[in-house]
């Protein structure tokens, strides 16, 4: 059959379940987009900037498993390339789709707009190559064939793509032959799924101290169920790197807490580092998820599992899909039925207070007990990350914090994102006033499109955790100070936001009362002092300093080092 390029995009993007691209509108996409306004099923959902529209596709793409990122050449690729790093950092699929020069003034070098005005047109492709698992300029001749080669790789990668369409070739006709994308499929080589079977087999069955070591990646992979029933069927404990958290439930009997090396909950590092056989998922350790590079795994007992090879100590294992690892494993594990609960997390209450001002230890002890089962809940970088990344989550919770990426402004967009992809599910936003001025312009856009978030905007006077790293008094770290609880009533001409300024314990819990059956979304606006911070925050920013200047940087500049 017959079909214009654009349709045959569209209909690839719908055939993943994706049913919004978000974006931003630009003279060499606009065609693109007159054609996604004729299909039923999948619609076009503007953003405020480019970055912002990265970092929303990033956050739909984490909740509904795929996102699509519309921008146009040049300034729009640029201007989202920052997200679209982040998402390849943290290994989230998105298909970014950015509309570009004509072809024939890409093919004969003209100086046009949203370039440099050289007729290079390869620097924009070179710079998403460096951020994209891949990345393709689309022709009429190679339409049908790298569109679906990019769509299985960002599935198949989990990690973003990079399609450049040309702004006169999306009403182009190709020939295609109705069928469905084809599906991710790898199989194992037959000799080395076998020798592997009976290699961690063997060393599991020796073992007299087991553990599992989750990351980012038993999510990123799609192997939480598996992971799960091996600790279950195994009876095996199980900890989190602060990157894996509430990827599993914190609530389960065979949770031990959060490991990070020296910084790590306590007991779970003699457990984790003196076990004779340890099951991870491609863990990655930065600094500041592993107590500065002080994780020491046992090399000789530790299987790590990735998407196509496993490494058994020194021994790697090419060729071996990760799902069929996990399933021989499984299947050759003798279940054991005693029961050894080792989990002993509570959670912590604190009663209101009502005239008693708030501080940092006090809001945290009375949101948790907010926090509800299957809650979507985002931590943006700094004060919310570090206070929420020790805290017991409710069952069925998914926890995003920007560990790696680490970009502050990341998470107000990202929810509008994830809004877009799952309205029905309960959200909350925790993020700081520094970080919300980076990208606080997209709340308008989840007004107009009428979501239903919660928001609390932890107002310190600027950047808390900075201060903590370097120059707590310093004018650096001040920022403007804003209304963030007026906002709504300036972004929208009939605002059904609710809003509140909450300084004391009794305010707070007026305000959690109003959010516990909100309808049409809510902004608390929490106010604290500027050196005020979680105790996980206040051992971070010293860490941090020492890491990035060491013992001669300025924080030290009263030291005698003759």
């Amino acid at each position: 059959m017959k079909i214009t390029i654009g349709d045959y995009l569209i209909t690839r993007l719908k055939e993943v379940g994706i049913k919004h691209i978000i974006g931003v509108p630009g003279d060499f996409n606009l065609q693109f987009l007159e054609q996604v306004k004729e299909h039923d099923g999948i619609e076009f959902v503007g953003a405020s900037n480019e970055l912002n529209a990265a970092y929303a596709a990033d956050g739909y793409a984490r909740e509904n498993g795929l996102s699509a990122l519309c921008v146009t050449y040049g300034v729009g690729d640029l201007g989202a390339i920052p997200g679209v790093a982040g998402s390849f950092a943290e290994h989230v699929p998105v298909i970014v789709i950015s509309g570009a020069p004509p072809l024939f003034s890409m093919r004969n070098k003209y100086k046009v707009h949203h370039s440099l005005a050289d007729g290079d047109f390869s620097n924009i492709k070179n710079t998403y190559e460096e951020f994209t698992v891949a990345s393709a300029k689309i022709t009429q001749q190679n339409a049908k064939e790298e569109i679906d080669r990019l769509i299985r790789l960002a599935i198949l990668y989990k990690k973003p793509v990079h399609i450049q369409l040309p702004s006169n070739i999306s009403y182009l006709m190709i020939d295609i032959e109705e069928e469905p994308l084809p599906q991710i499929a790898h199989s194992s080589d037959s000799e080395r799924l076998e020798t592997l079977t009976e290699d961690m087999l063997s060393l599991y069955k020796k073992a007299k101290s087991s553990y599992v070591l989750v990351d980012m990646d038993v999510d990123r992979l799609d192997v939480k169920d598996e992971i799960q029933k091996i600790i279950e069927k195994g009876q095996i404990g199980f900890a989190a790197i602060s990157t894996g958290k509430a990827i599993l439930d914190e609530n389960h009997p065979l949770y031990i807490g959060m490991y990070k090396g020296d910084d790590s909950e306590p007991g779970v590092q003699e457990k984790i580092e003196g076990s004779d056989f340890l099951l991870t998922v491609s863990p990655r350790f930065i600094e500041w998820n592993s107590g500065t590079y002080s994780q020491d795994l046992p090399d000789r007992h530790h299987v790590m599992v990735a998407r196509d090879y496993t490494t058994i100590g020194d021994e790697i294992y090419e060729g071996v899909a990760i799902k069929e690892v996990l399933k021989t494993f499984i299947d050759g594990m003798e279940e054991k039925t005693e029961r050894k609960p080792l989990n002993t997390k509570k959670l912590e209450t604190t009663s209101f207070e009502a005239d008693k001002k708030l501080d940092q230890e006090s809001f945290w002890k009375h949101v948790h007990p907010f926090l509800k089962e299957d809650d979507l809940i985002y931590g943006e970088t700094g004060s919310a990350s570090q206070a929420l990344g020790g805290m017991l989550m409710p069952k069925g919770v998914r926890y995003v914090s920007s560990q790696i990426w680490g970009a502050i402004g990341h998470m107000l967009p990202a929810l509008f994102g994830s809004l877009l992809a799952n309205p029905k599910r309960r959200q909350l936003l925790f993020i700081g006033d520094g970080s919300f001025q980076v990208t606080g312009q997209e709340l308008s856009r989840i007004l107009y499109n009428d979501l239903n978030p919660i928001i609390f905007v932890i107002d310190n006077d600027g950047y808390t955790i900075e201060r903590y790293i370097m120059g707590m008094k310093s004018d650096y770290n001040d920022i403007p100070k804003w209304s963030y609880a007026q906002l709504p009533e300036v972004f929208t001409e009939k605002n059904q936001m609710k809003t509140f300024k909450v300084h004391t314990h009794g305010e707070l819990e007026i305000a959690l009362k109003e959010a516990e059956n909100i309808s049409n979304g809510i902004l608390i606006e929490v106010h604290f002092h500027q050196e005020d911070a979680p105790e996980a925050l206040k051992k971070f920013g010293p860490a941090v300093a020492d890491f990035n200047y060491g013992p001669r940087g300025p924080e030290n500049e009263d030291a005698d080092f003759e």
